[in-house]
């Protein structure tokens, strides 16, 4: 054989074994590990599964660790019901808020040794929303907890169900009892956690739209999460919202201060086609904009459905670039809680 003929062929084996290389490794890639963005470790009855379970489960889930958070929530056993209601939906009856879900939480992670308690990122969510005194509970819970507490939320506003049964009136994204939370959120470098349905399930169009964009527009310092982009399953029950991509695009665009929490019906509605596979409108969203989704779980209080909850999320990233992929399942998280917090006496 020639020189140049060997030597050909030399480059072309070389070429074919970086080229297999290359696929077998991308084959073979480890995923990201997870950070749920949205956990829930009670229940609307201030009860739950606990921290040996939840840490089993997070091990068999793959996930590193998590952003916790009680619920804001507490629902009334009436007199006439005959057994205590499991679910806020089980029944008629009414919730109201319940601040010492903040307690509860902060008892059990301080409970924990120092290697398990680092994986936990508190949120305080104890709060009325449609109460001026909110900031104030807040400001408690820094005071009480200094150095403690990574985030606000889950804020609940509104919702097709709860807002009907909450005492007093419907809380909403942009109420003014919500600015000054909003203004000690970003003074304090804490991400806030924003549950806002878009609309109403028996409404067209995206009636509550608005509310979310003009807190985000009053508050450009504050980092606000979108949960699941305001969707719900009842919503969902009656009406599919064609053109939601289009419009988180567009607030994506214009609001630098957002970000968008891929959990719940967002990700069982409407980043999958019919036929089960990635929407490749999601797709392209979130390469354009790899730095504004986070993924969660919206598990409640039990936690052996959190690899199941979980697992579209999963199959979301693996088909996404493993750069953009790495940046949704745990850096974004990341640099969310990264920036430096104040002093116990800044904050008073």
């Amino acid at each position: 054989m020639k020189r140049s003929a060997r030597l050909t062929a030399g480059i072309g084996i070389l070429l074919l074994w970086l080229a297999t290389g290359r696929l077998w490794a991308e084959e073979k890639r480890e995923a990201p590990y997870l950070i749920d963005c949205e956990l829930h470790y009670l229940d609307f009855n201030q009860s739950g599964d606990g921290m040996k379970v939840l840490f089993r489960e997070m091990k068999d889930a793959g996930i590193r660790s998590a952003w916790v958070m009680g619920v804001p929530l507490q629902k009334v056993w009436g007199e006439h019901a005959p057994i205590r209601p499991l679910r806020y939906e089980s029944d008629a009856g009414r919730v109201y808020y319940y601040s010492a879900t903040d307690v509860i939480l902060a008892r059990d992670i301080l409970s924990l040794p120092p290697e398990k308690r680092n994986r936990l990122h508190p949120f305080i969510c104890g709060f009325n929303p449609t109460d001026r005194n909110a900031v104030e509970h807040i400001r408690l819970m820094l005071k009480l907890y200094p150095g403690f507490w990574d985030g606000i939320g889950e804020i609940l506003t509104r919702h097709d169900i709860l807002s009907h049964l909450t005492y007093g009136e419907s809380a909403r994204a942009d109420h003014p009892a919500l600015d000054p939370v909003y203004e000690l959120a970003a003074e304090n470098n804490l991400p806030v956690l924003l549950h806002s349905n878009i609309t109403s399930p028996r409404e067209p169009g995206f009636i509550y739209l608005g509310e979310v964009e003009n807190a985000l527009r009053k508050h450009p310092r504050t980092r606000i999460i979108w949960a699941h982009a305001g969707t719900s399953a009842n919503i969902e029950r009656r009406q599919h919202l064609s053109g939601l991509g289009q419009v988180i695009g567009r607030l994506l665009e214009q609001y630098p201060n957002l970000s968008i929490m891929l959990s719940w019906t967002l990700t069982s509605h409407y980043l999958f086609d019919k036929n089960g596979k990635p929407a490749a409108s999601w797709l392209k969203l979130i390469r354009k904009h790899p730095d504004r989704f986070l993924v969660g779980s919206d598990v409640v209080g039990r936690f052996a459905k959190l690899g199941p909850a979980i697992s579209a999320e999963r199959l979301l990233l693996e088909n996404l670039p493993p750069e953009i992929a790495v940046r949704v399942a745990h850096s974004n998280a990341e640099r969310l809680l990264s920036l430096p917090r104040p002093a116990v006496t800044d904050i008073e």
